[in-house]
């Protein structure tokens, strides 16, 4: 059935070349939407535009998040091209697994380059048109490891708990605007994400986590966030029993939490 939510409306998702990103830009191809696709691989990209629903209705652009001065330079050229951009799914990002003391600080530095800093820094490019229009969403793609902590993943935690402190104090600053901020705090999800995570020297893991391969599919995902983000709620989880348990007791039993963490040794 249509979402009427995302008719002709214009989007912007960044890392949709493959996994959520890939797929929220399959999902919401179906109901009318024009999609701006971004990452840093042409080939695959072409791969995303070739699925949608209407590829006439999309572009693809090469943008490493990574790279401040290329966000400035293609955020610009985006805002000269279509004046306004409706809704902002801010996607890309790389996990970690290592183990804090063993791990290099340009670990830290690029969890936090591409996960936050790239994230708030296109999403403050594009918010004062969103502001000045009184309409707009910002979408950020978070994690469960945004609200807990856990085994080898110190740095993309900590990354994903500053995305969190970020946009809800922007929720709070930019109330009665007209603009939407919505937090997806995922499970574990059937993606690519582990075998990408970096290890302590930078290097990325290239083995796949049995919890995500366990995980929700993506598709299945995506087709949940698409239907409830139309709705313009703040917070949308979408994970399984395991997580969601965790969260539980992260609220209600902390120091269990905290004891369960300490002696699981599989990120």
């Amino acid at each position: 059935m249509n979402i009427p939510y995302y008719n002709n409306k214009k989007i912007w998702i960044t890392g949709a070349s493959s996994g959520i990103g890939k797929a929220l830009a399959i999902e919401l191809s179906k109901h009318g939407a024009y999609m701006i696709l971004t990452a840093r691989s042409k080939d695959k990209l072409e791969e995303t535009k070739a699925a949608l629903h209407n590829p006439e209705k999309s572009e693809i652009i090469l943008l490493d998040m990574a790279d401040s001065g290329e966000i400035d330079s293609v955020t610009n050229k985006v805002l000269d091209q279509y004046g306004h951009i409706d809704i902002l799914i801010n996607n890309a990002g790389i996990s970690q697994r290592s183990l804090t003391l063993n791990t290099e600080m340009k670990v830290y530095h690029k969890l936090m380059n591409i996960n936050y800093f790239g994230v708030i820094h296109m999403s403050k490019l594009l918010l004062p048109s969103m502001v000045a229009k009184k309409s707009g969403h910002v979408i950020t793609i978070t994690s469960v490891n945004g609200k807990l902590g856990s085994y080898m993943k110190s740095g993309y935690a900590s990354s994903k708990h500053a995305l969190h402190g970020f946009f809800d104090s922007l929720r709070a600053e930019i109330d009665g605007s007209g603009v939407d901020i919505t937090l997806i705090t995922p499970g574990y999800v059937q993606t690519d994400i582990s075998m990408n995570a970096l290890t302590k020297d930078g290097t990325p893991q290239k083995s796949m986590d049995s919890n995500t391969a366990k995980g929700i599919p993506v598709e299945i995902f995506a087709k949940s966030a698409v239907k409830q983000i139309a709705k313009g709620k703040p917070e949308i989880i979408i994970a399984g029993s395991i997580e969601s348990l965790g969260l539980y007791m992260k609220r209600f039993w902390p120091n269990m939490l905290r004891k369960l963490t300490a002696r699981r040794k599989e990120a």
